[in-house]
Parts: structure tokens; C-alpha cells; sequence
């Protein structure tokens, strides 16, 4: 017997439920018997596609399991709902929790993500027509989830769970305006485009920066007193040299200087790995809103994409220069931190998939906006603003979408600290910015117009280098020595 079916006692058809299943139907995900064959091609105005058992079960991508690298995760735990090898069963690690072959299970699983699709297509999608941020979420997680259906992971399909309910219960008034005469110039510093707007780049090239709808409006939400430790992973690290990113809530991807990228969750345990393609150290890297992987190759001057299965694909490949910052867009764009390659120069480059949409590096007088070389990296706000921190400058640049600048942040005003040395740089929803000041152990929150808020400097931090935040803005540090990612509260 196939040593994947060896926990259970025989895989039988799903038809008459007695006899072995030696075929199965790809178009009704059907296991089925010599016989039940004949009944199960009756039964249908499409004639089924119909293979050996054998051949379905081999298409499956079963994950190793990253306890006992030497064995396949065969059955899922339903209260942890992670996938596990039967060592891990005997060791007693999911002791009283119930358990499921993936293998039975899998097509259940894909049953349930085809309903919620067509559903949120159909139903969803039409009544919020008109709110044109939900809809923004909504086909993001839509054309990431659409994608599982096709893939033979099991494990990404097993950690599928539905966004349906959320949006069933959603109740959006949409708001009606009267004209009134604003001051464009003003609207256009604080904003940027309220609709689209067409901007030639240095190269002559006409980018259309994408229509916001109604003015952004942060919610309300006082920053906490004295912000929060609430969880210190170890990650196994020596040193952390980069930007971790949220891969979900649960779930965070790390690299270091090695050529591995690494995903944990957030018990500290490893998930999944990989190697760059080129062998180098990536500079950077980020999470899109389909829900791939991005990294940057300052080495090999390219940027990548990983997929579902771990494929690493090449995005762009860049002559005379070179890669190093990126983060992903709400409009699924790429923004890329470049350098030249005698080190005289930096821009902003914006990306769809493969295609140089923009190019940002001169302000209106045609001054660079950013020093050349050295440690950059890079986040877009709420408000589609590009804020880079930039480290040789002891800046934060902030940019409209359009590329105009809005503002630079040296630090507050009046203080008696060292020189501000700004690393990872991250916003949240009430599109105030996050700095990593790497020499102070501290991070800076500022509004989106440049104002500093406060000092988050409490929470033990030793040279903060990258930063994130999640769904629920909470803040995610990366320490450089110490190998830690600290989990903070700072909201209340």
C-alpha cells in the first residue's frame, strides 16, 4: 500500500462506499470502483475525466514536515490546522486533538474555497460595487484564493480558511458629496491624486496614478501611554540584516546574510524555507497582495517572485543598476529602491508584474530626492504616499504618488539623542509612519503629514532594523544583534 495512505485502513469509493477506489474523476472529485464507473458516467450530461488513483495522488504536493524533514505531512490537526507526519503523532505533539488524512480531505477543502469564490463573485462583489476600498480587499484575497484552485499544494490549501462571513455582514453606506471649491495644490501635498492623474516620469514615460475615491480618513484611535512587549521570537538567527513581512497574521517571513529565506510562525516555529535562485543574499523582501513572495537581488541586479510551490520566476532583470528596498502597493504594484552601479545615484522604480510603469528621483527642481547608495528601504501609505527611509540622509523622504515631494523628517525638532538613523520604515491603517531608529533603540511614529507623534523606546529594543505591521496594526521589530522579532502594541 502506498506508505501516504498507511494511518488509514484502505481508501474506499465514494459512490457505494464498500469497495477499493482504483479510479478517480478530476471534473467531480470523485473517488470511485470498477464498478461504480459505469453508474457514475450515467449520472452526468458531461462525460467525467477519469484516471487512475494512483495518478491523482501523485499530482499532490505533500509538504515535508519541517520536524522530521525525512517524512511527509499525511494528516492535518483541525484545532491547530497545520499539517503533520506521523512521527509528530507519536511524540504526542497534537495528543486529543482530532485528526484528518489530507489526502480524503483535500478535495473537501478545495470544495469549500470554489463556493466561498463564487459566492463573493456573484453576490459580493455586486451589492459593494460602489465602495471601491472593499472591493480593492476583496479582489485581492479573491484573485489570491482563485489561484489555490489549481494548485496541488496541500499544505496552502489546508491553511485556506473562508473571508466570506465577514463580508456577508459588512453594511456600507456610501456617502454623497456637494460641490464645494477646494485648493487643488493643497489637496494634491496632502494626498496626492483624488482621481487619476497622468505624470510624465524622467523618461518621458505616462504613469496614471489610480483614483483614491473619497479623501482618506485614518480612524480614530489614541496611541497607547506606554506601548506593549507582547511576544519575543527567537528566530535562530545570529544576526538579522533585513525587512521581515507579514505572510499572514500568523505568520512572518525573516532572511538574514545567507542566502535562505525563511517563513515562521508565530510560536517561533520554521514553516517553510527557500534559497534564492542566484545563490546570493537577497537585500529585501516583500509580500504582495495576490499573497507571493518578492525578492530582491542587489548581486544579480534582478527581482524575483516565488510561488505557491516555491518556483522562483524573474520579474526584471536591470542593466546599470541595482535592487535593494521593495515593498508591494495596495494596486499590487512594486515599488524598488535602485542604485546605480558606480554608486552616483538612487531612484524610486515602480513595477506592474514585469512592466516599468514610473521612475522617481528628482524633486521639482530637479534636485535628487535621495542620497545615492547605502541602506534604504521603503513603504507606501495609506494615502498612496512613498515613504523611504532613507539612512545616509538621517531622512525619511515622503513622495505623492505622483512623485512630488510632500515633506522630509529629521527627527523631532528638539532632542539630545544621537543623530537620527532611520532603517526599516513601515506604515498602518491610520497612515502614520513607523522609523526604525537603529543607534537610539527606538522607533519613531509620525502622522502622515511629518508631525512626530511619540517614541516607542520602552519595550527593550536593540538596534532596530526592520519593521512590519499587521492587520491589526500591531508592530513587528527586527533586532539586529540579538536575532529577535519582538511583537509590540502601541495603539489602544
Amino acid at each position: 500500500m502506498d506508505s501516504r495512505h498507511r494511518t488509514q485502513d484502505i481508501l474506499r469509493c465514494a459512490l457505494c462506499t464498500t469497495e477499493v477506489a482504483l479510479m478517480y474523476c478530476i471534473v467531480c472529485h470523485t473517488n470511485l470502483c470498477k464498478d461504480c464507473i459505469i453508474i457514475h458516467f450515467s449520472d452526468k450530461s458531461q462525460a467525467p475525466n477519469i484516471v487512475p488513483i494512483e495518478q491523482f495522488s501523485s499530482t499532490l504536493n505533500y509538504p515535508k514536515c519541517p520536524t522530521h524533514p525525512t517524512k511527509q505531512c499525511e494528516l492535518n490537526c483541525t484545532q491547530c490546522n497545520v499539517p503533520f507526519c506521523t512521527s509528530c503523532l507519536s511524540s504526542g505533539k497534537h495528543l486529543g486533538h482530532k485528526a484528518v488524512d489530507i489526502f480524503e480531505e483535500f478535495d473537501a477543502k478545495k470544495e469549500s474555497l470554489k463556493n466561498d469564490l463564487q459566492e463573493i463573485e456573484n453576490s459580493i462583489f455586486p451589492k459593494y460595487k460602489d465602495a471601491a476600498s472593499i472591493i480593492q480587499i476583496l479582489k485581492a484575497d479573491w484573485s489570491k484564493n482563485k489561484r489555490l484552485l489549481d494548485t496541488s499544494d496541500v499544505c496552502l490549501v489546508f491553511k485556506y480558511q473562508s473571508m466570506v462571513k465577514r463580508f456577508r455582514k459588512l453594511n456600507i453606506s456610501i456617502p454623497t458629496f456637494q460641490p464645494v471649491k477646494i485648493n487643488r495644490e493643497h489637496i494634491m501635498k496632502q494626498f496626492g491624486s483624488l482621481t487619476a492623474l497622468s505624470v510624465e516620469t524622467e523618461d518621458q514615460q505616462s504613469y496614471t496614478v489610480p483614483s483614491q475615491g473619497t479623501v482618506f480618513s485614518p480612524p480614530d484611535r489614541p496611541l497607547l501611554d506606554v506601548p506593549k512587549l507582547i511576544t519575543e521570537l527567537n528566530m535562530g538567527y545570529k544576526y538579522l540584516h533585513g525587512v521581515p513581512c507579514m505572510w499572514s497574521d500568523e505568520e512572518i517571513w525573516t532572511r538574514c546574510d545567507d542566502k535562505i529565506l525563511k517563513l515562521y510562525n508565530l510560536n517561533g516555529e520554521l514553516v517553510k524555507y527557500f534559497q534564492t535562485k542566484s545563490g546570493n543574499v537577497p537585500q529585501d523582501i516583500a509580500v504582495t497582495r495576490s499573497g507571493y513572495l518578492v525578492y530582491t537581488d542587489y548581486n544579480d541586479s534582478s527581482v524575483n517572485l516565488v510561488n505557491e510551490n516555491n518556483k522562483i520566476r524573474r520579474l526584471v532583470k536591470i542593466l546599470d543598476w541595482k535592487p535593494h528596498g521593495v515593498c508591494s502597493t495596495s494596486s499590487d504594484d512594486l515599488l524598488v529602491i535602485m542604485n546605480s552601479d558606480d554608486g552616483t545615484q538612487t531612484k524610486v522604480m515602480r513595477y506592474s508584474d514585469s512592466t516599468e510603469k514610473q521612475s522617481i528621483q528628482f524633486d521639482d527642481q530637479g534636485k535628487p530626492l535621495y542620497t545615492s547608495g547605502d541602506i534604504k528601504y521603503l513603504s507606501e501609505n495609506r494615502n498612496l504616499e512613498i515613504c523611504v527611509a532613507d539612512n545616509h540622509a538621517h531622512a525619511v523622504v515622503v513622495v505623492s504618488a505622483a512623485g512630488k515631494l510632500c515633506f522630509r523628517y529629521s527627527g523631532p525638532s528638539s532632542t539630545t539623542r544621537e543623530s537620527f538613523d532611520p532603517r526599516g520604515i513601515t506604515t498602518d491603517s491610520g497612515a502614520n509612519i513607523l522609523i526604525g531608529d537603529y543607534k537610539n533603540d527606538s522607533i519613531h511614529i509620525i502622522d502622515r503629514d511629518g508631525h512626530f507623534l511619540r517614541y516607542i523606546d520602552n519595550c527593550c529594543l536593540q538596534l532596530p532594523w526592520g519593521l512590519c505591521v499587521d492587520s491589526k496594526d500591531n508592530l513587528f521589530v527586527e533586532e539586529n544583534i540579538t536575532g529577535k522579532v519582538k511583537k509590540l502594541q502601541y495603539y489602544k
